[in-house]
């Protein structure tokens, strides 16, 4: 018999239908959801649902903020009102994007096909991003004049009568400053051409090399405008995904690498809470331990040799067991109470990987890998009474072929804005000066990581520059660009994009020339004011530079 249903029952289905839209969200679905810190309602897409002590819940990215942000909440944050649903077919027209699936291509006015503009953020333009302090206002140049330092060189002569300047005139402050104002229209032109189209300065390179030498001029090591891209290796464009003026393939090898897909089970956080000495944090990311330690509400982790435990009491029985109060490693500095203990990856394979493991919980744009053989990990700690405290570390290659003294970096949630993470990039490069060579991080960085990297180029060659000494017969001090990356051991790649970041550089007359804002010098001699880590003391290091190239195995 066929099972016959009555109109009334029809009526109760489509109206449960009707009543619970909750039932028509699905994985890949954008929604505005209610954020608590700010009690706003963002875009946000929904990475997976789950069933929680009987209760239905959305773990959910926030399209635009760092997925640090990305939580599980339930129906009730949920505005189903505008809810966009996944395409189905790649090819078919929508306004919506879910898992993976691009955007829609907008069609202006013009017929040019672009991409919709983030919510609530407004395109920005080609060169706003870029020159942030870009001024066409010449009165402005002129009463800044006394407010600035110039650094100086030789010229060109050959280049003076294609100037607009006349060729009887030194190379002073004013005249300078004055060439520096008529071309500067033109200047920022040049600078935002030169981010679009490539640069071919072979025909003018033999008259100027012949005159920008390393003792005649300011800066060298570049052979002629427009100004080097400021998408150089030092400064990714997009927060922590660029790599550089040259694409090099990720390597796969180390323990931890590039990402190389987007898997959707490593953007859900599987780790709640982690208890690491007296602290207990809240991860970031995704961290691939163990599936039944997952399970638990929190995991216990000894601060001496970073094993994870399931519970409390668990820990408390192996720290009666362990037999270290510090890193299992060499300590090589001391100074106070800081201390940096070098680990090879191969001797200490255990504890390399449980600290790799910790280190995936804060950082997302790395894929972990058990391989630290090929890896040298330094770990930085705090000393007192109880023991040494893991603060951060980071690690390097035993060889590498792109001069990278860094391979991951990471400074522990409760450790950050205290300026432990600059003081690690320091310690990298009175590493990098023992060795005899310049270096510089592997890339990508995390957001973070830029940031404290681009902050320590920045006050690092303002320093060199400030603290320039003038020579005998000279206006202003005389400094080369290789001259800076032998004092601080910074590639000159990531040199050259600093100052041009800081829009210190400016073309005079066959030369590069260095202008330095008192406003500037002003904020860099308040930051080290206040500066509350000390500098690395370099004769507090007990360290020897070896040739892994050299010692065969490992």
């Amino acid at each position: 018999m066929v099972p016959v249903m009555s109109t009334g029952d029809m009526l109760d289905e489509s109206n449960s239908a009707i009543l619970d839209p909750i039932s028509s969200v699905t994985e890949g679905c954008r929604l505005p959801v209610l954020m608590m810190s700010s009690q706003e309602w963002p875009l946000a897409e929904v990475i997976s649902i789950a069933e929680k002590d009987h209760q239905k819940m959305f773990y959910i990215h926030y399209i635009d903020y760092n997925k640090r942000l990305d939580e599980w909440v339930d129906e009730s944050r949920l505005d189903l009102r505008k809810i966009q649903y996944p395409r189905r077919d790649l090819g078919a027209p929508s306004n919506t994007g879910g898992f993976n699936t691009p955007k829609k291509l907008q069609v202006s006015s013009g017929g040019t096909v672009s991409r919709p503009a983030s919510p609530g953020i407004p395109a920005p333009h080609v060169g706003t991003t870029l020159h942030p302090h870009q001024n066409n206002n010449n009165d402005k140049s002129n009463n800044n004049y006394n407010n600035q330092d110039i650094f100086q060189g030789g010229y060109d002569e050959t280049r003076v009568a294609a100037d607009d300047v006349d060729s009887q005139d030194p190379i002073t402050g004013p005249s300078v400053l004055a060439a520096l104002q008529l071309k500067q229209q033109k200047y920022k032109k040049r600078k935002i051409e030169s981010l679009e189209t490539p640069v071919t300065v072979q025909e003018e390179a033999p008259t100027r090399r012949s005159s920008l030498s390393d003792l005649e001029v300011s800066i060298s090591g570049i052979d002629a405008p427009p100004l080097p891209s400021t998408a150089s290796s030092g400064t990714p464009a997009v927060g922590n995904h660029c790599t550089g003026a040259t694409n090099h393939a990720p390597r796969q090898t180390g323990s931890l690498a590039a990402h190389t897909e987007d898997h959707a089970i490593t953007r859900i956080k599987n780790i709640r809470m982690i208890e690491l000495g007296q602290y207990r944090i809240k991860p970031w990311y995704f961290s691939p331990y163990p599936e039944e330690i997952t399970e638990l509400d929190c995991v216990y982790l000894c601060e001496y040799c970073l094993k994870f435990r399931k519970s409390f009491k668990c820990l408390q029985r192996h720290l009666q067991k362990c037999p270290y109060r510090h890193p299992p490693g060499n300590e090589i500095y001391r100074k106070g109470t800081i201390s940096f203990f070098e680990l090879d990856g191969r001797k200490n394979k255990l504890y390399s990987q449980n600290l790799c493991l910790l280190a995936k919980l804060f950082l997302d744009h790395k894929t972990l890998y058990y391989d630290t053989d090929p890896f040298l990990f330094y770990v930085m700690t705090e000393c007192d009474n109880r023991g040494y405290h893991i603060v951060g570390y980071f690690s390097k290659e035993k060889e590498s072929s792109e001069d990278y003294n860094v391979a991951c970096i990471l400074t522990l949630p409760p450790y950050q804005r205290k300026g432990y993470g600059k003081l690690l990039i320091e310690f990298s490069y009175v590493l990098s000066k023992h060795e005899g060579k310049t270096g510089s991080p592997e890339k990508p960085l995390s957001d973070l990581g830029l940031l404290s990297y681009r902050s320590y180029w920045k006050h690092t060659i303002l320093d060199i520059l400030i603290n320039a000494k003038t020579l005998d017969g000279q206006e202003k001090p005389l400094i080369t660009i290789n001259e800076i990356c032998d004092q601080t051991k910074i590639k000159k790649e990531d040199v050259i994009s600093t100052l041009t970041t800081m829009e210190l550089m400016n073309y005079y007359r066959g030369q590069y020339i260095l202008t330095l804002p008192r406003d500037l010098v002003d904020a860099h001699n308040k930051a080290v004011a206040e500066r509350k880590v000390p500098k690395i003391d370099d004769t507090c290091l007990h360290w020897k530079a070896k040739d892994w190239a050299k010692r065969g195995k490992w």
